[in-house]
């Protein structure tokens, strides 16, 4: 039991866990409906997005919060533009952003001789350096994140489900859906300090995938992905703790590897009650279902 809990007696190790708890909470509301509305490529591109902002701000010395929200909001607003005005589909918008910030970011960063260390920090994050401001920033993110999804919960279980059933509801999908990109926004840029823009859709997909296996409603799939993304924060600075490996990295692959673990448990369980009650086929869906919690 020592060896669980030693490491955490050290107070940056303390923090550190304190802040992937609360990015665990925040990633497991917003990812459930991520996963939901298969929106797993705007949460990358999302991720991405934030890279030029973060660089510019980091440049000029302003804040890197900041930096990220301007890129994010950009981020979003330029995928609606690119949608309407040159007729794509969504994720050839998405796509076609996803690379231009990337290549930006990529371009700021290079152009600067004194920027090397501070990259990684971006794209890795540094989650064992978080500070007690941030641990205040990412509460109140978390807070807000809840609030939202509270908020607006039919109109997300509307949207899900048919959009144009959503109109006739009066449930404004459209808005909805700008509620619910802010929602991811909010989420890569609270969360990109501790695990960094390139691991925080690990963060978002893996303990939501993980937590649909076993639940079909929306507030329980969201519970339970909060539980299964704590637990991964814990596992993966232990990793790291031990292994001498990079923090952000071990718990953004904890993470991930919790979706397969689930699978797999899942499957054992599944074959198991079909075995024992003969071919009458499996026990039943473990897909993430927004009708059931309508």
């Amino acid at each position: 039991m020592t060896l669980l809990l030693d490491p955490f007696a050290t107070a940056f190790m303390l923090r550190a866990l304190a802040g992937g708890i609360l990015v665990a909470v925040m990633c497991a509301i917003v990812g459930t409906w991520v996963v939901a509305r298969g929106m797993a490529f705007l949460g990358e591109a999302m991720a991405h997005g934030v890279l030029p902002g973060v660089a510019v701000a980091s440049l000029i010395g302003a804040p890197t919060l900041v930096g990220a929200a301007v890129s994010a909001a950009l981020m979003s607003v330029g995928v609606s533009v690119v949608q309407r005005r040159w007729r794509l589909s969504a994720d050839t918008s998405i796509g076609l952003l996803f690379v231009a910030s990337l290549a930006l970011g990529v371009v700021i960063i290079s152009g600067s001789r004194t920027f090397a260390t501070d990259a990684t920090a971006i794209l890795f994050g540094d989650i064992l350096a978080v500070r007690p401001e941030q641990l205040a920033a990412l509460a109140i993110a978390t807070i807000v994140t809840a609030l939202a999804a509270l908020a607006w919960h039919r109109a997300f279980v509307a949207l899900a489900v048919d959009s144009r059933q959503a109109q006739l509801l009066g449930l404004r999908p459209r808005l909805a859906h700008a509620v619910l990109v802010g929602l991811v926004a909010l989420a890569v840029i609270s969360a990109y300090q501790a695990v960094g823009s390139l691991l925080v859709v690990g963060m978002l997909l893996g303990p939501a995938v993980a937590a649909g296996r076993w639940t079909h409603r929306i507030p329980t799939t969201m519970a339970l992905g909060a539980a299964i993304g704590a637990a991964s924060v814990w596992v993966g600075l232990l990793i790291s703790w031990y292994a001498g490996t990079a923090a952000g990295a071990s718990v953004a692959l904890t993470a991930v590897i919790s979706a397969a673990v689930s699978a797999g448990i899942r499957a054992i369980v599944d074959a198991s009650r079909s075995g024992s009650r003969g071919p009458a086929g499996p026990a039943g869906t473990t897909a993430i279902r927004a009708t059931a919690s309508a």
